[in-house]
């Protein structure tokens, strides 16, 4: 893996680090709660990750699917098939937080998602016939996936000189270049993500579905001609900071509230903390796609 330069700047690295550092320090006897936050946010998580593959379930759906167990005869049963499987895939990867990537997990993670859509494609790297296409992006031949993915798991193992965020940004333009998989690469790769920060001790993020044609999509197309990953480092930078800005303030806020509430008693005009949020130089997070802060925050507000 050759790398040209930093994808992101130490100012941003020396935030993440501080973060990472508080969160460490909060984390200490209260993993249960911590738990229970990404329990909690798992359906958000789902709804999200199937929603940027054109899903049609909202996250009301999600949320009824995964926490109520409430299946309506009106939605697609395969949507529903996969906000389960999904959900299932995430509460392992939280059970089993330092299990080592390997070719193994990750078929393992694709045969539960993939149990009731399809049988023949479950826990399977694409091989034979079985090209794939997304828009003007053409898959790995299949001829060489299951080689390239080893590879790409073993460069992803043994490789300790780069900076963490630059390594998971690498592996994911990598591994949705190659599309190993028939069906479910997307989300198996968005998860895999998260595999690799929990097994940092480092909290799941959520790959937004709104703003995907901005933010998301645009990176994958210029990846196999640029070879240039910065834009997935930046993205995922963004969505640690602000999960870590989430559990620390469901650690230490007496209150949480609504953005613009915030904004409104500190005389911030609301499309200026929106802003602020989005580029997370205020300590905001999402929740249920609305914009939260711990009520106390001051700093910063001018």
């Amino acid at each position: 893996m050759k790398r040209d330069k930093e994808m992101i700047n130490q100012t941003t690295k020396d935030k993440i680090e501080r973060l990472r550092q508080t969160y460490a320090e909060l984390s200490a006897g209260k993993e249960h709660i911590l738990h229970d936050i990404a329990i909690a946010e798992i359906p958000e998580m789902v709804y999200n990750s199937n929603a940027i593959e054109n899903s049609t379930l909202t996250l009301e759906d999600t949320e009824r699917i995964l926490t109520e167990g409430v299946v309506p005869k009106e939605l697609n049963m395969r949507e529903i098939y996969e906000a389960q499987n999904l959900a299932k895939i995430t509460e392992k990867l939280l059970q089993s937080p330092h299990e080592q990537l390997s070719v193994s997990l990750i078929l393992e993670l694709h045969k539960t998602l993939l149990t009731n859509i399809n049988d023949n494609w479950v826990g399977r790297f694409r091989s034979g016939r079985e090209w794939v296409r997304v828009g003007n992006h053409l898959g790995a031949n299949p001829m060489f996936v299951h080689s390239l993915m080893s590879e790409l798991v073993d460069k992803y193992n043994h490789e300790n000189r780069w900076y963490f965020l630059d390594k998971i940004a690498w592996f994911h333009a990598e591994f949705e270049t190659i599309h190993p998989f028939c069906d479910g690469n997307g989300r198996i790769g968005r998860t895999l993500i998260n595999q690799q920060l929990i097994s940092l001790n480092l909290p799941p993020v959520i790959v937004q579905n709104k703003g995907k044609h901005n933010d998301y999509y645009p990176l994958f197309n210029a990846y196999p001609v640029t070879m240039k990953f910065d834009g997935f480092t930046s993205l995922f930078a963004l969505l640690l900071i602000e999960s870590l800005h989430k559990r620390i303030a469901y650690l230490t806020a007496r209150k949480i509230v609504p953005l613009p509430i915030w904004a409104k008693q500190n005389g911030v005009k609301g499309n200026v903390a929106a802003n602020k949020a989005k580029r997370q130089t205020i300590p905001a997070f999402r929740l249920r796609e609305k914009w939260m802060i711990d009520e106390t925050y001051r700093e910063n507000i001018q």
